[in-house]
């Protein structure tokens, strides 16, 4: 497994070893004492796992003041998942990072508590997994809207599909984001 640093402090991309052969592939998602020497060590007590279809566009989310860190991958089909530094003291405050996850390299964004994120379905369907490092709080969520100019991310898809709540997403400067 390979851990490599981001240009946003603490974001990371994971590439896992994949072990492949006539019958298929093995590979291992999360190895919590290989993390652990990679100055990795985190503590994850929630797995979500969400299925959507082409041009779904779902986020930016984040929580406060149980701060989410995400290990997000894609189980299968392909998405564009985007990281935003939401973090007041962070010299990176409002920059964004975004890669592609997908079902053939499968690997893995780190986003650690701070950022909110995102991401939108570049394939047919995609089913996403992501480990948490604190609980779902439904009263403590946030949204920034997706297009915000401020912040400027490339989508890959011009007229995403919406839920109402990501449709009414803040945008940064008027969004709560404390610090």
């Amino acid at each position: 497994m390979e851990i490599l640093d981001l240009p946003l402090a603490g974001l990371k991309l994971i590439r896992p070893r994949v072990f492949g052969d006539s019958r298929g592939y093995f590979l291992e998602i999360y190895q919590q004492q290989r993390f652990a020497n990679a100055d990795f060590g985190q503590r994850f007590v929630q797995d979500n796992l969400s299925f959507s279809t082409r041009g779904v566009l779902r986020g930016l989310h984040y929580q406060h003041p149980t701060w989410q860190g995400k290990l997000v991958f894609a189980i299968s089909g392909e998405i564009f998942d985007v990281a935003v530094d939401i973090r007041r003291d962070s010299p990176t405050f409002g920059q964004w990072y975004g890669t592609i996850l997908d079902d053939r390299k499968h690997e893995q964004l780190y986003i650690p508590p701070g950022f909110a994120h995102g991401f939108c379905v570049l394939s047919d369907t995609a089913r996403v997994m992501y480990k948490c490092t604190d609980f779902y709080a439904p009263g403590e969520e946030y949204t920034l809207v997706w297009n915000d100019p401020a912040i400027g991310i490339d989508w890959p898809v011009k007229e995403p599909v919406l839920s109402d709540k990501d449709a009414q997403g803040k945008l940064l400067k008027d969004a709560f984001i404390p610090g």
